[in-house]
């Protein structure tokens, strides 16, 4: 699995420089609010999927007053080997380097060093749009695989270009059954692979929660979209007429949903702060146990606040559940030095701790 040694952070939100090395098991980073810990985390993310885990511009990342940032680091390939790779975002786009050979796309490092980030944004899974879930299924599978990544980015870019004729008025009906026929082929590769990855996360979630949470509720994952209802290019032309008159594609897997249900009821409105929490913990461990499935190895683990919202007995659960499971690398961030070190102190003795202020990060020896 891939291990990462160091990292080399410049001018990334408010952190204007920093080399920091790290332990191969389990690094810890405390400090308050705003002091750098979850910069440091989404750094770490950029550099696997080269882009933030939270869904804002490249630009809103780049410290205030400078022209962007870079990101680099070094892992222990599962190979035995050490890579390093380094991105640099600008105004200019994104240039990805590993091992001083540039990489002309990006897509090609997507699923080389992957990673599952818990943060507690990951409400809005919970509380906002279907976008969230979808973003969070692309998260899944793009670094899983490549066939679907290529068939989510060809299907976002002839849906652009097909939204692009409706707006403007032009009513060439072949033009838009061959935008029809091309978005079919990527549609239909997207649908099966996120109906596999409902089917897959269902009984993990189920089981993560139980041991989380220890409660009797049964909670669970629900995939929806539009092509359940027959193929892409039918379902264009039945809703041809209407899409003419909103100036958009009204249909498709850009509207695929994700249910999250507690009792057979949307956990949005079923569950308590304190289950919602629990249940979002636990889709994202499902997310890292399909992902280890997957690779034949643990992903890099980054836990942004986990403790955050759950009582002792949830939290001793989680302790419990990541003690006694393969797990690889993992970075947790808390507000609590002293929590943080009598939690990691009961997981493993090879750890790292360190201290954020400032956007400058420190290591020591105990909080």
């Amino acid at each position: 699995m891939p291990i990462l040694k160091k990292i080399v952070v410049q001018d990334f939100r408010n952190i204007q420089f920093q080399e920091v090395s790290f332990s191969p098991n389990v690094n810890c980073i405390s400090g308050s609010n705003g002091a750098g810990k979850t910069n440091l985390l989404d750094a770490i993310y950029y550099l696997s999927m080269t882009k933030s885990a939270f869904p804002a511009p490249d630009r809103s990342n780049w410290r205030y007053g400078t022209e962007g940032f870079t990101v680099g680091g070094s892992y222990a390939m599962e190979n035995g080997l050490e890579s390093r790779f380094s991105l640099k975002v600008g105004a200019d786009g994104k240039k990805l380097v590993r091992d001083d050979k540039p990489c002309p796309r990006l897509a090609e490092h997507i699923g080389l060093l992957p990673v599952v980030m818990i943060t507690p944004s990951d409400g809005a899974l919970v509380s906002e749009s279907g976008e969230e879930r979808r973003r969070l299924s692309n998260a899944v599978l793009s670094q899983m695989d490549r066939e679907y990544l290529a068939a989510a980015q060809a299907y976002t870019r002839l849906l652009g270009q097909r939204n692009k004729l409706l707006k403007d008025g032009l009513q060439d009906w072949d033009l838009l059954t061959v935008f029809d026929r091309q978005m079919e082929s990527a549609a239909g590769t997207i649908y099966e692979a996120r109906k596999r990855l409902a089917k897959d996360l269902n009984p993990l979630v189920g089981e993560y929660y139980r041991l989380i949470s220890g409660g009797g509720e049964k909670v669970g994952v629900e995939y929806r979209s539009d092509l359940s209802e027959g193929p892409l290019t039918e379902l264009f032309a039945a809703r041809r007429e209407k899409d003419l008159v909103l100036r958009y594609t009204s249909c498709g897997v850009q509207r695929d949903d994700f249910l999250f249900t507690m009792d057979g009821h949307p956990i949005r409105r079923a569950g308590s702060q304190g289950q919602q929490k629990s249940f979002l913990v636990a889709l994202k461990f499902a997310q890292y146990e399909i992902m280890k499935r997957s690779y034949g190895f643990a992903p890099l683990l980054l836990l942004d606040d986990v403790f955050d919202k759950l009582d002792l007995d949830r939290i001793g659960n989680l302790i419990g559940l990541v003690a006694g499971s393969d797990f690889g690398q993992i970075f947790i961030t808390d507000t609590d030095p002293v929590r943080i070190h009598a939690i990691v102190d009961r997981l493993t003795e090879d750890r790292a701790y360190f201290n954020a202020a400032g956007g400058v990060l420190t290591r020591v020896e105990k909080p």
